[in-house]
C-alpha cells in the first residue's frame, strides 16, 4: 500500500514507519523539518516537507495515497500567545479539505478518550469536534483512535518527585488511569490503516490500568525511591502549580478540567464501556526503565 503518515518522526510516528517499512509498504512521512529529511529517508519512507496549517500542501501529500494517518501536532503550552482551540480546530479542518479533494478512501485519525464529550472534556473537547466533522466525509472509512493518558506523561512529576518525593494531582490515587505507550498506538494504528474498512469506527488503545497508588510504586522501585507517593490535591492547586510554572492559564484550565473528568470517570465512560480486546505489550514496568534513566539524567 502507498501510505501518507503526518507526525514527523515524533514518539507514534517512527515507530509507525519503521513497521509499516518493514512490511513492505510505501511510506511518505510529512514533517515541517527539513533537518528530518535524511533520517526519514534512512528509515526507507520517503519525505514531504511542509505544513499540516497548509491545506494545499496536504492535498498533494496525501493524493495518490490509499491510505493516510492524521494526528494533531504536540503545541506549546507555555506559549502566551497560542490559541490552542483555534490551532487544533485549524488542522482537524485543513484534514478534512484534503482527505476530500485528494480523494484518498482510507484514513486513521488520531483522537483521543473523552472524545465522545461535548463538553466538560478540557482542552481535549476540541478532538468531538473533529471526529464530527470527519463523520460527515462521503464514501471515506476511518478509524478514530482514542488513546489513554500516555505514559510519558509522567515526566512532568520529575520535578516534584526529586523535590518533595510525590507525584501531586487532581485525578489518581486509588482511582484507575489507563495507560498506553506510544509504541502500542503505533502497532494498533498499523494494524487498522493496513486493514479495509467499510464506514466509520472508533477503537481505544490502552497498555495498562493501574491506580496512581500502584502507578507510584511501580516508578520509585524503579528510581529507587520506595516511598514515593501519590498526593490528590485540589483542582484549584494543580491550575495554581501550572500557571506558577509558566503554563498558559487557559490551557492550564483546560488541562485541570480533563484530568478532573477522568478522577470522576466522565472521561473514561465510554472507554470502560468499549475497552480493547487486547492491552497492549508494553507495560508501566518496561517504560520505567526509561523514565527512570531520564529520571537520572535531571
Amino acid at each position: 500500500m502507498k501510505i501518507t503518515i503526518t507526525g514527523s518522526l515524533g514518539n507514534i510516528s517512527k515507530p509507525l514507519a519503521q513497521e509499516l517499512v518493514q512490511k513492505g509498504h510505501e511510506v511518505t512521512v510529512i514533517s515541517s523539518s527539513t533537518e528530518k529529511q535524511a533520517e526519514i529517508e534512512d528509515l526507507g519512507a520517503s519525505s514531504a516537507i511542509g505544513s499540516v496549517e497548509d491545506p494545499a500542501f496536504l492535498t498533494k501529500a496525501f493524493t495518490g495515497a490509499d491510505a493516510v494517518y492524521c494526528m494533531i501536532p504536540r503545541a506549546n503550552y507555555f506559549d502566551p500567545n497560542l490559541d490552542l482551540d483555534a490551532f487544533t480546530r485549524k488542522i482537524g479542518n485543513n484534514y478534512a479539505e484534503a482527505i476530500k479533494n485528494s480523494d484518498v478512501k482510507r484514513v486513521v485519525f488520531l483522537s483521543s478518550i473523552g472524545a465522545h464529550l461535548e463538553q466538560n472534556s478540557g482542552i481535549i473537547q476540541r478532538y468531538n469536534e473533529i471526529e464530527t466533522i470527519l463523520k460527515k466525509l462521503d464514501d471515506v472509512s476511518i478509524t478514530f483512535m482514542r488513546p489513554t493518558s500516555f505514559f510519558y506523561n509522567l515526566l512532568a512529576y520529575i520535578p516534584s518527585i526529586k523535590s518533595q518525593g510525590i507525584i501531586a494531582a487532581n485525578y489518581g490515587g486509588d482511582r484507575l488511569i489507563p495507560w498506553v505507550s506510544p509504541n502500542d498506538i503505533a502497532a494498533a494504528i498499523a494494524e487498522e490503516i493496513t486493514t479495509s474498512l467499510d464506514g466509520k469506527k472508533v477503537r481505544y488503545v490502552s497498555s495498562e490500568e493501574l491506580t496512581g497508588d500502584e502507578t507510584v510504586r511501580i516508578l520509585g522501585e524503579a528510581i529507587g525511591k520506595p516511598d514515593l507517593k501519590w498526593v490528590l490535591i485540589s483542582d484549584e492547586e494543580t491550575l495554581n502549580g501550572l500557571v506558577n510554572v509558566g503554563m498558559q492559564p487557559k490551557i492550564a484550565e483546560g488541562l485541570v478540567e480533563m484530568y478532573a473528568g477522568l478522577y470522576s470517570g466522565l472521561l473514561g465512560e465510554d472507554y470502560i464501556k468499549n475497552r480493547p480486546a487486547e492491552m497492549g505489550k508494553t507495560k508501566l514496568a518496561n517504560y520505567a526503565k526509561e523514565f527512570a534513566a531520564i529520571y537520572n539524567q535531571k
